[in-house]
């Protein structure tokens, strides 16, 4: 079972598994050992494992790690061994879960305070000066 914090928790059997040739570093052992590990989990079939709005703040975020079913892959080939790959794996969806459940906080509305509005009008007129100035004409 991986926990993703004390109440967010995913089974072992959501999970999926699958192994093959990793590029990553490795040597001649690169050609024979299949350490790469790729977890799928679907993650549009459990209702439960988080929540619906945290879900699709993570299928916003995340949309290249999202299948056209709704299933998350994430794969791992930083490491040389198997088992570190599979951790990899299972930390990357964790963090990934972390980061989606916090609910963004509300963007304020704020007034561009007096001084500003000022500044910006007397810049304004100061470039309009400025072009009036360059303009041809009223020699006679």
């Amino acid at each position: 079972m991986l926990e993703v914090t004390p109440q967010v928790r995913i089974p072992d059997d959501e999970l999926e598994w699958s192994y093959a040739r990793s590029g990553g570093p490795g040597g001649q052992n690169v050609n024979k050992v299949a350490s790469k590990a790729v977890l799928r989990w679907k993650a549009a079939g459990t209702a439960a494992a988080i929540p619906g709005p945290a879900r699709a703040r993570m299928r916003a975020r995340f949309p290249s790690r999202f299948t056209a079913d709704g299933d998350v892959v994430i794969p791992s080939q930083r490491y040389r061994d198997q088992e570190r790959n599979r951790l990899d794996c299972l930390e990357k969806l964790a963090e990934m879960i972390r980061a989606c459940l916090a609910e963004p906080t509300p963007r304020k509305a704020t007034k561009p305070t007096k001084g500003a509005q000022r500044r910006r009008v007397a810049d304004k007129r100061r470039q309009s000066e400025k072009k009036r100035n360059r303009r041809p004409g009223g020699d006679e």
